[in-house]
């Protein structure tokens, strides 16, 4: 029998620990060729050791898979081309892209430090935009060599924090609000080449979120990774070609598309500064009813 992502090349971000792990394990036991990335770092992003991501390797070809090793640094440009050149390089084809790694410097606007600022920035949005940057060239000349589809894909990671907003993470919340952005302006110009580029938002417990906020042995077994892999291995499958600018929440509990900025309350124009203040705070209480009727889970 088939396996969804038989024969498919596949590079995994962030792959030694946590979600990206399982995503490597259940798309190498669909079938793909899986290039497992991780720089090992620490969880605020310092050091670097190989041997996570090689642990994760030898566990895939120990259950039968073929799997590899990659220590580029996704947010440097020249290691994001490497990247992706050292894959096509060994498997000779790269049929998805999935952007999972990350760091977190948690700290309030007031005391937040510009190096924490930027380091989180650097990891997340930029490590995401590299590396979907190097990829998209390598498929767009492809298509041109060969005049057909692609048939690839990018998958992101975006963040309640960043769709809804989490008090102390202005800097990740930023960065992942903004991968929510490029996941639907990317969507749009990669489709002429055959690529869709999706994201999710998930719900986990991982040592990126384990220190957030007390839960229950039930909530936890909620946020298990092995809830939020299988819609990853599905969107880096041929089977998912008609999706693309979505972002879907998944884990703890959740698989839902989500829904970008909208329009919500609405009132009439008012071209004078006094009488317009009555106006938007009415708007202001409206909209802030209707998010409270949603509720919101934040990680």
């Amino acid at each position: 029998m088939s396996k969804l992502c038989e024969g498919r090349v596949v590079i995994v971000t962030g792959a030694g620990r946590g979600i990206g792990r399982e995503y490597a394990l259940q798309l190498a036991a669909h079938g793909a060729k899986v290039v497992v990335n991780d720089l090992g770092v620490s969880r605020d992003g310092i050091g670097q050791d190989l041997s996570a991501a090689q642990s994760v390797v030898d566990e895939i070809r120990a259950a039968g898979g073929d799997a590899i090793a990659n220590g580029d640094d996704v947010a440097d440009w020249n290691g994001a081309r490497q990247m992706i050149e050292s894959t096509v390089a060994h498997y000779g084809a790269l049929h998805a892209l999935v952007n999972n790694a990350g760091i977190l410097r948690d700290r309030m606007l007031v005391n937040m430090e510009e190096s924490e600022w930027d380091a989180v920035i650097n990891v997340h949005l930029k490590g995401t935009f590299a590396t979907a940057h190097h990829a998209a060239v390598h498929w767009r000349s492809l298509q041109k060599l060969t005049g057909e589809p692609v048939d690839a894909r990018i998958i992101n990671t975006s963040s309640s924090s960043g769709l809804y907003g989490n008090i102390g993470q202005t800097n990740y919340g930023a960065a992942k609000a903004g991968i929510a952005a490029l996941t639907v302006i990317a969507a749009r110009e990669l489709k002429r080449y055959g690529v869709t580029v999706n994201a999710i938002s998930p719900h986990a417990q991982t040592r990126m979120t384990e220190n957030l906020r007390e839960r229950t042995p039930e909530e936890i077994a909620a946020r298990h990774p092995r809830w939020i892999a299988p819609v990853v291995v599905w969107l880096a499958s041929a089977a998912s070609a008609e999706v693309t600018g979505r972002v879907f929440e998944v884990g703890g509990g959740h698989l839902s598309a989500m829904e970008g900025w909208h329009r919500g309350p609405e009132a009439e124009p008012v071209d004078d500064p006094e009488r317009i203040g009555p106006v938007l705070l009415d708007l202001a209480r409206r909209a802030r009813r209707n998010a409270d009727m949603k509720g919101h889970d934040l990680d």
